[in-house]
């Protein structure tokens, strides 16, 4: 009579034989030629740690299947190897494996394909997610229109002859800035002269030089003075052609 499954006997069978069934599937599909591992007491309480069963207790239950002849074993020396009843299975023969291999080959095929599908389904989702909600595409849309609002009311302020800057302020403005880039592109001019004189027969690398006296360039706080030089150059151009 086999053990109720949920004593220890009936979990150590369950075991032995899920784990003879297992192995000779995966033995088969590698190699026709190899043999099952048996198994010894450690090997199946550490497989069998999970319900909490001792050593002890396993040892005890295997005893006692081998001795009820619903598994075999056989002893080297004082170590006692325990194998599932082979008389118990129903294996397969060559051609039922090869079935089953034809049988695995097209599941892996729809595997992959609802993988492929799954993926797809995912990547929706995605974009799906990454759409504004309604309540977001209200908000935008208001504060487009009042940007827009705003744009308009200054276009037709413009448009009326409406001058924004009075002639005066522009042109203070206007030598204001004249003034301060043609410093800025004197100055340069000068820290270069100097600079080359300094450096001219140095053995210091100027990289490290400069560092060491804690001299920055405009491109070390990123500066570019062309945009501004370019700037300068379009305003003399009006002010000629204006003349």
């Amino acid at each position: 009579m086999p053990p109720k499954s949920d004593s220890v006997e009936g979990i150590v069978l369950n075991f032995v034989n899920q784990e003879r069934v297992l192995r000779h599937m995966k033995e088969m599909m590698i190699s026709r030629t190899e043999q099952n591992r048996p198994l010894n007491s450690q090997n199946v309480a550490d497989a069998l740690q999970k319900f909490s069963l001792k050593k002890t207790a396993v040892q005890k239950g295997l005893d006692a299947l081998a001795d009820s002849g619903q598994i075999s074993f056989k002893e080297y020396g004082k170590q006692k190897i325990y194998l599932a009843r082979q008389d118990q299975f129903d294996i397969p023969n060559g051609e039922e494996l090869e079935e089953m291999k034809k049988a695995n080959s097209k599941l892996q095929e729809e595997l992959a394909e609802q993988k492929k599908i799954t993926s797809e389904v995912e990547s929706e989702i995605k974009g799906l997610q990454s759409n504004l909600t309604l309540d977001e595409i209200r908000s935008k849309e208001a504060r487009l229109q009042s940007e827009v609002q705003e744009m308009e009311e200054k276009l037709k302020k413009l448009q009326s002859g409406v001058i924004l800057v009075k002639p005066e302020d522009k042109k203070i403005i206007e030598e204001t800035f004249s003034e301060k880039t043609n410093q800025w592109r004197k100055r340069k001019r000068m820290f270069k002269e100097l600079w080359d004189n300094i450096t001219e027969n140095s053995p210091k690398d100027q990289k490290e030089f400069k560092e060491e006296l804690g001299l920055e360039y405009d491109e070390d706080v990123d500066v570019n003075f062309q945009p501004y030089s370019e700037m300068l150059a379009s305003l003399n151009k009006r002010r000629k052609v204006s003349r």
